[in-house]
């Protein structure tokens, strides 16, 4: 499975971005699809996750309530609107797949954001 990520940019605080990756195919492989990032000096953190199965979504608490992962099943995409975006919410997001909430055995390039204060 292939993963592209685009949709990265240069936003002022409080704006919106949106994020899409797309996977070359669905199979039980990647059931399960997530964004990370990863911020300068920092650790890669997860950030959300969404299943191809049943549309079950799962968020890191700093971004509960301000992003929304979604999935488009024709078209193989998962989406990640991020809204009410902060100066920490700076990294380099990946997208990645896997079989289970946890694992995650397929990673896309990165795509920057970047929030301006």
């Amino acid at each position: 499975v292939q993963l592209q990520a685009f949709g990265g940019g240069l936003v002022q605080a409080g704006g919106s971005l949106r994020l899409s990756c797309a996977a070359s195919g669905r199979t039980v492989a990647n059931n399960i699809m997530g964004w990370f990032r990863r911020a300068p000096g920092k650790d890669r953190d997860f950030v959300a996750a969404i299943s191809w199965r049943d549309g079950r979504t799962y968020y890191a608490n700093p971004v509960k309530g301000r992003f929304t992962i979604s999935k488009d099943n024709a078209k193989n995409t998962v989406s990640l609107q991020m809204n009410s975006l902060k100066p920490e919410d700076t990294a380099v997001y990946y997208c990645a797949a896997g079989p289970q909430v946890g694992i995650y055995i397929y990673w896309g390039q990165g795509t920057q954001v970047t929030v301006s204060s």
